[in-house]
């Protein structure tokens, strides 16, 4: 069960930790409550409740993994240790995960999307600091199918090393032993508005296509692309830096496309970006591109025999808002932090 994604209260099925959704449509003052074994934690819960306050998931305080075992960690937070449906276990899910802060963000979305089924590549911005970097580590070592991808990039906002991130996740979740059906990347700003199970049901609608929804770039994101752009690195900084150098044509003549950074890839599409020469090359000519993930995924899902699933209806300003997929359903990529294409569905029901 899920709640209205602009619901101030946030229902998932897998979750002990709830507000019963009964009490809240009866208008009760006091939501009952599911079962929390942590004393503290449910009077801290209890003290939000009669003080007004809104009781999203992200907002449940959560027992720390510090002077604890993993077992104990994992059964005070209720982690999920065990599939939930046939359905689910039969169709594992690879995530990327990229952060470089608030652990107890990322925290909040690694026990959100946890799945014992599924696998996690976690990458670390090589700039966090030794205390972020050491606490998830820590908290990965937890679980057999999660870890920290092989490869570290100090990562610039939108250069090169934001798509290399991916990559070199992609790449050990390939080398992974869990025979994934379809890799999702997100952002440590990420949270999920559906369940596992109701994303499995969702991407398997898509019957082995990519999900990775862009247009022709608009005028002026052209030049993103036209010029050369050179990732700017220092001690306490870091930038892109524009330049008025005139780039070469795209390799193999590929048009290039623009679109989201946050997909949905087949495994067999994910072997392709990694393996084949005109992925390859492709990846070599966006090195000194502006935000190359915004080309990168859907440009390859354009080459003949990989049409794109999903087409762009609605682009206002400087940014995607709408992803219209099909007459009632729709995925919004601005409403909240973070981008939310697979963890941010929702029906379009005459909502702005």
């Amino acid at each position: 069960m899920f709640s209205d994604p602009l619901n101030p209260f946030i229902v998932r099925e897998e979750l002990q930790l709830v507000l019963d959704p009964l009490s809240l449509k009866s208008g009760s003052r006091f939501p009952s409550m599911g079962r929390i074994s942590n004393s503290s934690v449910l009077a801290e819960v209890c003290d939000m409740i009669i003080a007004g306050k809104k009781i999203l998931y992200g907002n449940i305080p959560m027992t720390p993994l510090r002077n604890m075992t993993c077992q104990q960690y994992l059964t005070q937070n209720h982690y999920i240790m065990k599939p939930l449906s046939k359905d689910e276990a039969e169709f594992p899910l690879a995530y990327v995960m990229v952060i470089h802060k608030d652990f107890d963000t990322f925290e909040r979305l690694f026990r959100a999307i946890y799945m014992p089924q599924n696998v996690y590549c976690v990458h670390v911005d090589e700039k966090a600091t030794s205390a972020f970097k050491d606490s998830v580590g820590r908290l990965l070592s937890c679980f057999a199918n999660a870890f920290l991808a092989s490869k570290r990039e100090s990562v610039v906002y939108a250069g090169i090393s934001r798509l290399q991130a991916d990559l070199n996740c992609l790449q050990d979740l390939i080398d992974s032993e869990v025979p994934w059906k379809y890799a999702i990347n997100t952002c440590g700003q990420d949270f999920p508005l559906k369940t596992n199970r109701e994303i499995v049901q969702y991407i398997k609608g898509f019957k082995g296509k990519n999900i990775t929804p862009g247009v022709l770039p608009p005028a002026h994101i052209i030049r993103r692309t036209r010029y050369v752009h050179l990732e700017q690195k220092y001690q306490l900084f870091s930038f892109m830096l524009w330049t008025w150098i005139r780039k070469m044509s795209p390799p193999h003549n590929l048009t290039i496309y623009f679109g989201s950074t946050y997909v949905a890839l087949t495994r067999e599409f994910a072997n392709f970006v990694l393996q084949f020469q005109r992925a390859i090359d492709l990846l070599g000519w966006s090195k000194d591109t502006y935000s190359p993930d915004e080309h990168f995924w859907v440009t390859l899902n354009r080459i003949p025999g990989k049409s794109p699933v999903i087409l762009l209806l609605n682009n206002r300003g400087n940014s995607i808002n709408c992803l219209y997929l099909k007459e009632k359903e729709r995925i919004c990529t601005s409403m909240l932090p973070g981008n939310f294409i697979l963890l941010g569905m929702e029906r379009a029901l005459g909502r702005g």
